[in-house]
């Protein structure tokens, strides 16, 4: 049965979780006279992940069986951003990231090395830009 999917359940427990950030993000205000409240954001994501959750459940309904090809490729990312994670305490966050990024493209995305290399080096280039340098925070 259809209903028993990961994506079904899944899509009922977001949607209890967008329904409770919306019932408690109604007891905040929505606008102030300086602008939005604190209610104001959390209410419209709560909502987001409602209707969200909602055709994650409808499309599970209606999907075929489990793709088990794309689970397995999911995994993967997930795996090798775990793995980069625990990399990133013994050699940084530069070179884990970098690590993280060439296996997305080289692996994942079937391109060649030398483009994986240039997309890793030049991402890592930009972190380093943005936040040493302009915005004067330290990566790990």
């Amino acid at each position: 049965m259809r209903r028993r999917s990961p994506d079904f359940w899944s899509g009922l427990a977001l949607a209890a979780l967008g329904g409770y950030i919306v019932n408690e993000a109604r007891r905040w205000d929505y606008l102030t006279p300086e602008g939005p409240g604190p209610g104001f954001f959390p209410l419209w994501y709560g909502l987001a992940i409602l209707a969200l959750s909602l055709a994650l459940v409808l499309a599970s309904i209606r999907a075929p069986a489990i793709d088990w090809r794309g689970t397995g490729r999911a995994l993967a990312i997930w795996a090798a951003l775990a793995i980069s994670l625990v990399l990133g305490k013994a050699v940084g966050f530069a070179v884990s990231f970098a690590a993280l990024t060439y296996f997305i493209v080289a692996v994942m995305y079937r391109r060649g090395a030398l483009r994986a290399v240039v997309v890793a080096v030049a991402l890592v280039a930009a972190f380093y830009v943005v936040f040493p340098l302009a915005l004067g925070v330290a990566l790990p």
